[in-house]
């Protein structure tokens, strides 16, 4: 049986880094762990082959190759899935397709043969015990959650990891919190699945076997959702792992409670540990009430984030407008908030409502749901009737992204990030050729040629002076800010 594994092309996103990427270059973040994952699920006699079309194109050649062609795909992947499909059924290909694009619109791919939905541990199985007696059926869903000891270490071999910025492994699913806006509690679940110590540390000594010396991101959305078995098990083994590995270093997503808990801290950056992503949402107490963030009630947010930047964390976060709590002074609010913090990575957003979240519910009881969810919440977009004039919010959107990723206010941000960070002993990265090769095109694109070049060198020369140890990161965010402009200006077109 020959299976053909496609993961649909991204367009580009506030996430894609396709702008930063060709500094470096490389053509995507990370490979599609999700099928990676499913590809060590199907039976070791089949012959695979992935196409991850945002490292190449799908051919005809790839179709005429495949018995079954597997599809995975998120909501912002629909177009591209949408002509996967269709490329599929023209070549006579059966299609089976996964993934939360699936979960939540199955109904609108009408061609696709067999949905394999919820969780692969699961359903997988069940698809290949009835595909084996030549009986599969359309849909294989379940209600339950898997133990992750059941899942397999991804099958590496597929990919081409010279084409990646980063590779990706999983220690959880699942998250404690129940954030309204938020899809993730709805597909996997309120109490945290973990693996097992042993079980990630053979994930990561597979990945270090096949080559990879490099930044891995652990891509569950809440890290730190079982604290007691990443302190007594998993971050020791970590630990104890990377002892002889200083190059490989990690990223993650994880809540703002990580600031209330100095031993947590301590064991993430010892285990190497250099960027959490944390959904900060809005510094509005009321609008946090609204959405059920409880995470983030009553603290001092920029005061976490500044203790976890000295920690030797990089804080990325995500904010969004548009709640129903929402002023017209939010947009000055969040503009304020965001250069007090220093957080350089900002992710700012306009509310969405995801199928299956309560706050999808909500606006659906209430009559304002719209069609047109995009599952990106950067391009202008919104899929309900928000509270305030819609113009408005439009226009603060924009106001708040246009000002933060203005060449002015991201260098200052990066400037007071940098004179707050306080780099961990515990990483020790070289500087390889694909970082002076993005070293000498920052200079000639962002200092020579680029509308922000004083900004650049204002940069350049302060980080040299005052935290010359700092310099490849300075060198690092000034790529991510042209990046970050190139898709805003590419979205109000």
């Amino acid at each position: 049986m020959n299976i053909l594994l496609v993961y649909p092309e991204f367009p580009e996103t506030f996430w894609s880094f396709r702008h930063a990427l060709r500094f470096i270059g490389k053509k995507s973040v990370m490979p599609p762990l999700g099928l990676l994952t499913v590809a060590a699920m199907l039976p070791k006699e089949w012959n695979k082959r992935l196409v991850d079309m945002n490292i190449q194109p799908l051919t005809h050649k790839d179709l005429e190759w495949a018995d079954y062609v597997f599809v995975s795909a998120m909501t912002a992947q629909r177009k591209s899935t949408r002509e996967v499909v269709a490329m599929s059924k023209s070549a006579g290909k059966p299609v089976v397709a996964g993934g939360p694009l699936f979960l939540s619109e199955y109904s609108d791919f009408p061609e696709v043969d067999h949905f394999v939905l919820n969780e692969a541990e699961i359903t997988l199985p069940q698809f290949l015990r009835d595909l084996e007696r030549g009986e599969p059926q359309c849909i294989y869903t379940t209600d339950q959650y898997p133990d992750l000891s059941l899942t397999p270490i991804p099958l590496w071999e597929l990919v081409d990891m010279r084409r990646y910025a980063e590779m990706c492994i999983q220690f959880s699913r699942g998250c404690p919190f129940n954030c309204d806006f938020c899809n993730v509690t709805a597909m996997l679940g309120h109490v945290p699945r973990t693996k097992s110590g042993a079980q990630l540390v053979a994930e990561l000594e597979s990945l270090y076997a096949a080559g990879w010396r490099g930044d891995i991101f652990i891509v569950d959305d809440n890290f730190i959702g079982n604290k007691r078995i990443l302190k007594k098990e998993v971050l020791p083994a970590i630990i104890e792992w990377r002892k002889d590995k200083p190059a490989v270093t990690f990223q993650t997503e994880v809540s703002i409670n990580l600031a209330d808990d100095d031993e947590l801290i301590d064991l993430m950056v010892r285990a190497g540990f250099t960027t959490v992503f944390i959904g900060i949402e809005t510094p509005d107490e009321e609008s946090l009430v609204e959405c059920s963030k409880v995470q983030n009630r009553g603290r001092d947010l920029v005061a976490n984030i500044r203790k976890l930047h000295r920690a030797g964390l990089d804080v990325q976060a995500g904010f969004i407008v548009g709640f129903d709590s929402d002023k017209p002074s939010i947009f000055e609010r969040q503009i304020r908030f965001i250069q007090e913090s220093g957080i350089i990575t900002a992710m700012v957003g306009l509310l969405q409502a995801p199928a299956g979240t309560k706050l999808y519910e909500r606006l659906r009881k209430e009559g304002r749901l719209l069609e047109g969810f995009t599952g990106n919440n950067t391009d202008f977009s919104i899929n309900f009737i928000p509270k305030m004039d819609l113009q408005t919010l439009i226009d603060g959107y924009k106001r708040i992204v246009e000002t933060i990723y203005s060449p002015e206010a991201y260098y200052e941000r990066v400037r007071k990030f940098l004179s707050e960070y306080q780099p961990p002993k515990f990483v020790k990265p070289k500087i390889k050729l694909p970082e002076l090769k993005a070293f000498f095109r920052s200079i000639y694109l962002l200092g020579i040629k680029g509308s922000e070049r004083l900004e650049y060198w204002k940069l350049f020369f302060w980080t040299l002076f005052r935290r010359p140890s700092l310099f490849p990161k300075a060198i690092t965010y000034a790529i991510y800010g042209f990046h970050f402009r190139r898709v805003f200006e590419s979205y109000k077109q």
